[in-house]
């Protein structure tokens, strides 16, 4: 389909793409196979200027928005979902300060995010805090000028390779969700540890490790926004990067198709190409159909997002989820059109289904996003049924 996209927005998915085919598929299977930090790649998309394609011109960035971003994230994740994840949680870390920072934390931050030179992370899960945000245990104690962190966080992307990092923490648990609060924290600050780095059944490549805070001081003006307000930024900042996440969703299915459908093609069964047989020819039918209208989804709400539309929680989550179980779908059926191929890790499509499960659960289960979904389109249900009510009994 076209999208219409402008000349600087098509430059921006050319070279994203160019970068996927000649320095990221090559890699893929080997960082795959390692665990490896992909450093290098991260260098060359620093240096590139695909950190800063969301970031304002006066911070260094390119002035585009969610959408470019998402862009790039579908081109790298045709690639490898791993580097993929690397590149856009530097944005998931970085948006806060971008959205609830001071003019002066800006000026500190983003413009080294936007050419690379330091990654940042978002630091809000904990082993008792996953979907339940609200019940987060890290502490922040404000003692004169500076807060002191106390706590351990769980599961956090680019943790130990981000210099910087968005941290979620409550300065008062009795209050709720009211009381956490979001600051900014630096690696190498005193009091701020890794744990090791865990081994997952996706995303291989990316860094996934526990933060640890042991009495760790923090200045007064790495607070982000006010007191009480983390809930606010975690969340208004998951709204924006969802769409993020179903861009990459749609990126390992469009690799899924492109292999499966190759492959269909030079299969020979009873004498004939397997694509040649209804059922194949079906699955790859519904596979292609419903990875564009995963992406229809999800450009749309990206750009609702930079139009400026006030409320779009509710769009967010729906590209969210469904990207992310297209994806799934099409990487398993991918696999089962491979055949017993498709179970080798010698093929890349078992590689792809691995990295798509976690396009489900992570920046919010599928549960959580329907949680977020059903509720809102019900509220939307009831004003309209009050508006025609209020309309019968004025006429």
């Amino acid at each position: 389909m076209d999208y219409s996209l402008t000349e600087e927005q098509r430059m921006i998915k050319d070279l994203a793409s160019r970068i996927a085919r000649e320095r990221i598929l090559p890699e893929a299977a080997r960082l795959d196979e390692a665990e490896e930090f992909p450093w290098e790649i991260m260098r060359v998309l620093g240096e590139s200027d695909l950190f800063g394609v969301w970031i304002p011109e006066e911070y260094g960035g390119l002035g585009g928005g969610v959408f470019e971003q998402c862009l790039v994230m579908e081109e790298l994740s045709r690639a490898c979902a791993g580097v993929a994840t690397s590149y856009a949680a530097s944005a998931l870390g970085a948006f806060p300060i971008l959205l609830f920072g001071t003019e002066e934390q800006k000026q500190k931050y983003l413009p080294d995010i936007a050419s690379g030179k330091r990654l940042a992370a978002f630091a809000l899960t904990e082993p008792d805090a996953g979907s339940d945000a609200g019940n987060i245990r890290t502490t922040a104690v404000r003692d004169g000028d500076s807060y002191i962190l106390n706590g351990t966080k769980q599961w956090i992307t680019n943790g130990g390779e981000a210099e910087v990092y968005t941290v979620f923490a409550t300065v008062d648990r009795d209050k709720g969700v009211r009381g956490i609060t979001a600051f900014i924290v630096e690696k190498g600050t005193p009091g701020f540890e890794f744990g090791k780095k865990e081994k997952k059944l996706g995303i291989r490549s990316s860094s996934t490790r526990e933060l640890a805070f042991r009495d760790c001081r923090i200045p007064r003006e790495n607070l982000l926004d006010r007191e009480g307000k983390g809930f606010i930024v975690a969340m208004r900042t998951l709204d924006r990067t969802r769409p993020g996440v179903a861009a990459q969703a749609v990126g390992i299915a469009q690799a899924a198709l492109d292999l499966a459908a190759a492959y269909a093609m030079e299969r020979v069964q009873f004498g004939k190409p397997v694509g040649e047989f209804q059922a194949i020819e079906h699955m790859i039918a519904d596979m292609a159909t419903q990875i564009e209208a995963a992406r229809a989804l999800t450009y749309s709400v990206a750009r609702m997002i930079d139009a400026g539309a006030r409320d779009f929680s509710k769009e967010s989550a729906m590209a969210k989820v469904f990207a992310s179980d297209v994806a799934m779908k099409v990487t398993v059926d991918a696999v089962q059109i491979f055949g017993g191929y498709g179970y080798m890790r010698d093929y890349p499509v078992e590689k792809l289904m691995r990295d798509a499960k976690v396009t489900q659960i992570y920046e919010g289960t599928n549960q959580i996003q329907r949680s977020i979904i059903g509720p809102q389109v019900l509220r939307e249900a009831a004003r309209r049924k009050a508006g025609q009510a209020k309309g019968i009994t004025n006429s």
